[in-house]
Order: C-alpha cells, then sequence, then structure tokens
C-alpha cells in the first residue's frame, strides 16, 4: 500500500524547542559549536602544518613554505525520530493536539541530542546499539587511551597529557554520569573533598579549567539505563577544533495516516493510528587524533 503523508508546519515555539533542546543535551553540540553547512557531502579544509617566517637581507632572495592545506569530508547522516499515535491527534481539539506534540517534543529532543553524539563517538545506530561498521570516521577509533585507575584526576591529567604531547589543545572533556561522580566525591586523607564545586557530578561544566557536558552517550548507552556499556568513562581532547559538526537539514515534519511507515506490520488505519515523523541530517568529520579516552580495563 502506498504510504500517504501529511507535511504540517510544526508551532515556531516547538520547533524552536526542539532545535535548542537537542543542541543543549548533546555532549558534542555543549563543547563544540556548529557550523554551517551545505546539504550532501562538505569538503573542509584543515591546515595543520604550521607556517614561518623569514628574514629576507636587502636584495635577498625570498625562498617557498612548503606547508600546504590539506581537506577532509564531512559526511551527512539522517536521523528520523517516529512516534505512533491514536488518529484521534488529527481529529481532537487543540489541548489534545498540544499535549501530544509537548510528549513528543520532549521525546524527540533527546532522541536528536543522543543520536549526534552516539554517531560521532562510536558509530553506534541508537535504535539497535549496533555500530554502523560502513561509518569509518568517528572518535573512537583514537588509539590515545588511559585506563582508569586509582585517581580520577590523574587519569585526566594522564589523557590531557597524551592530547597535548602531539601538540593540540585541550578545551573540553565529556564524562559519564558514573565517572562524573566519582570526581565529585574523591576525597583527600582528611575526609575533605578535593572539588567540592562539582556537587553530585550530575551538571559539571568545567573541570580543571576545562569546559565540561555530562551524558551517558560517553559510555555508548543508546538509551538511558540501557546494560549496554562499552567502558569508556571520559572523552577529552580539541572539542574547539577537532570536530566539525552541523545540520544540514532541520524537522521536515510529517503526520502519516496510511501504510505501515515504521515496518511494525501494523497498518495504520486498520489500527487507528497515525505516526509522526521527524528527519534531521547532521554532517561531521571528526581527527580522533585530537582526543584522548579514558576508559575501564577491556576484559
Amino acid at each position: 500500500m502506498t504510504v500517504k503523508t501529511t507535511d504540517t508546519v510544526l508551532p515556531s515555539n516547538i520547533e524552536a524547542g526542539i532545535i535548542e533542546r537537542a543542541k543543549t543535551g548533546s555532549t558534542v553540540a555543549a563543547l563544540s559549536g556548529q557550523v554551517p553547512q551545505r546539504f550532501g557531502a562538505t569538503t573542509m579544509v584543515t591546515f595543520d602544518d604550521d607556517l614561518t617566517a623569514e628574514f629576507v637581507e636587502e636584495s635577498g632572495s625570498k625562498s617557498s613554505d612548503e606547508a600546504k592545506p590539506s581537506t577532509v569530508l564531512a559526511v551527512p547522516h539522517k536521523a528520523v525520530v517516529q512516534l505512533r499515535t491514536s488518529d484521534e491527534f488529527v481529529y481532537a481539539d487543540e489541548e489534545y493536539q498540544l499535549g501530544i506534540m509537548a510528549k513528543y517534543e520532549e521525546k524527540c529532543s533527546r532522541a536528536l541530542s543522543r543520536a549526534l553524539d552516539l554517531g560521532l563517538y562510536f558509530r553506534i545506530n541508537p535504535r539497535t546499539g549496533n555500530e554502523i561498521t560502513a561509518w569509518t570516521n568517528y572518535l573512537n577509533s583514537t588509539t590515545k587511551r588511559v585506563e582508569v585507575g586509582a585517581d580520577a584526576d590523574m587519569d585526566f591529567e594522564a589523557a590531557a597529557g597524551l592530547v597535548i604531547g602531539d601538540g593540540y589543545s585541550v578545551n573540553g572533556v565529556a564524562f559519564d554520569p558514573t565517572h562524573a561522580w566519582t570526581l565529585s566525591t574523591a576525597r583527600y586523607a582528611d575526609g575533605r573533598k578535593k572539588y567540592p564545586e562539582l556537587g553530585l557530578g550530575s551538571n559539571v561544566t568545567s573541570f580543571e579549567g576545562v569546559n565540561a557536558a555530562v551524558s551517558s552517550t560517553v559510555s555508548g548507552k543508546p538509551v538511558d539505563g540501557s546494560s549496554a556499556d562499552n567502558k569508556v568513562r571520559a572523552i577529552v581532547g580539541n572539542f574547539q577544533g577537532g570536530v566539525k559538526w552541523g545540520v544540514q537539514r532541520s524537522l521536515p515534519f510529517k503526520v502519516i495516516e496510511y501504510g505501515d511507515p515504521d515496518n511494525t506490520g501494523r497498518d495504520l488505519q486498520g489500527h487507528n493510528e497515525v505516526v509522526l515523523r521527524t528527519e534531521i541530517i547532521y554532517a561531521w568529520y571528526v581527527d580522533a587524533d585530537q582526543f584522548a579516552v579514558i576508559e575501564d580495563k577491556v576484559a
């Protein structure tokens, strides 16, 4: 059966809410700014080689600098969020529709923000928790890795040292909630907290002068509370220069009334349902060498 769709423009307050909450809910977006991008695979210029100045005496000749720019490719990735609900949504009064939309906004914004982190960090499909092996550009491919030891703050310094030692800046750290809690409750021998400003670690925005963000996506969990865990506890590195991401197309919102658009085997009309669908196209490139991972010992 052909799927019929109805394109609907979200109210401006709802649409803005989804975009903003998706940005603030992601550790990637919290630590690195979005860059404008055209639709499709986007070529980005990189210039890692240092330029040198040259003193030239009167009537002396000028020599050439061998430093040259290169390019990398930011590839688009589409994230789709769908919600089945009763077809009463289509015919009900405005109060009922707004109630459904409020819940959809909440769920959609969290799904979009988690998708950005899971895809860029680990090439994980959030729906299944599986790796998308065709994606070759992702942060966790870095070879800079530190095993969790007795002192979480020393692990942070060791990871930062790996990045700085290769000539890159450390301007961001993304923590798994359990690791942020470990740091926030670290104590000196006399019982005093080492970092009382961290509270209980749930809203950490800075650590040792470095911008910070906290999310369970750091340990690769597709859904909050999921048992899936890849043992990563923190990601340290150059979030300002080592990762470039953007939204190429945002929020084409549809109310789908016919067919089986989410492949559940349940025909919408046969079950008096509709599907709300939102699609967003991200594109990103990450230079994994500019990041270090702190992780539990992998058996």
